[in-house]
């Protein structure tokens, strides 16, 4: 019932075989249901099941040829205190079932997959999908603190200065769901992810900020510029701190010429400012 790569340990993994279940295909779910419905360990032809009902007892079933038995069953008893008691209608269906199964397990590959598809799609401005893939894991228990987390580092990630207003509400609604808990925290987290899905994206920060730390891990480091240096202890003058910095202050502009990188990174450029949103404005 598990992904066995979450739920099996490395060296015993290693030694198994491994097949892949994947859910069933509506048509497949439809040839089960006709045999159980004919089949004599089954509802052995006692019930005359409607196409409407077979299409429903599909939908709900998420794949899980169990699950659609099991509907299929209490349907059947549903049906069974009818008037028309040898007929399940969809009505008998919806009855019986009152949602569609939603296959997730917070620890394995639903969880993992429908969250990457998630911040793909806020990722891809496409809101609707992202809204689906929500509700989808709203409606499975995900813990809504981490959908909001994941939210925040999207807004910082993949929209960044194109819209620095995002983060602040990826942050706000993070607290919104903490101090509301849930049912009604899927409002605020609707909002942020319709938000952030319209916003214009740029990764600039996110690259800027790896560029420095990959330049930082091969050994680019080089000393702190003098005029630079830290003067508010006694022999930091007799050392040159401080000595012959431009306070940018002192300028109209408010912005002065002068070096603040260390030699090895002088001439290097870490940030490049993108033409989205309010990015724009900043390369400017």
């Amino acid at each position: 019932t598990e992904n066995p790569s979450f739920s099996v340990i490395s060296p015993l993994l290693s030694r198994s075989i491994v097949v892949t279940l994947s859910s069933l295909e509506p048509h497949d779910i439809e040839t089960v249901l006709a045999r159980a419905i004919a089949h004599p360990q089954g509802l052995a032809g006692a019930f005359e099941v409607d196409p409407e009902a077979i299409e429903l007892l599909v939908r709900l079933s998420g794949g899980d040829a169990r699950k659609a038995l099991g509907s299929l069953e209490a349907a059947a008893m549903v049906a069974s205190g009818s008037e028309n008691s040898r007929r399940i209608s969809d009505e008998h269906v919806a009855l019986a079932v009152d949602r569609a199964m939603v296959r997730y397990d917070r620890d394995g590959d639903a969880h993992y997959d429908v969250i990457s598809a998630f911040i793909k799609s806020v990722r891809g401005s496409d809101a609707d999908a992202a809204l689906h893939y929500l509700a989808r894991m709203i409606e499975a228990g995900e813990d809504p603190r981490f959908i909001a987390r994941r939210l925040i580092i999207l807004a910082s990630e993949d929209i960044g200065l194109a819209d620095p207003t995002a983060l602040s509400i990826a942050v706000d609604v993070a607290q919104a769901v903490a101090l509301i808990g849930m049912p009604e925290g899927r409002i605020p987290l609707a909002e942020a992810t319709i938000y952030l899905a319209l916003a214009p994206k740029s990764n600039r920060a996110y690259m800027a900020i790896n560029d420095a730390q990959a330049s930082i891990r091969a050994g680019l480091l080089g000393e702190v510029p003098a005029h630079l240096r830290d003067t508010h202890y006694a022999g930091a003058d007799r050392l040159g701190h401080g000595r012959g910095y431009l306070y940018p202050h002192d300028a109209d502009a408010g912005i002065v010429a002068q070096a603040y990188a260390p030699d090895a990174v002088r001439e290097t450029s870490f940030y490049k400012a993108g033409s989205r949103g309010f990015e724009g404005e900043l390369a400017k």
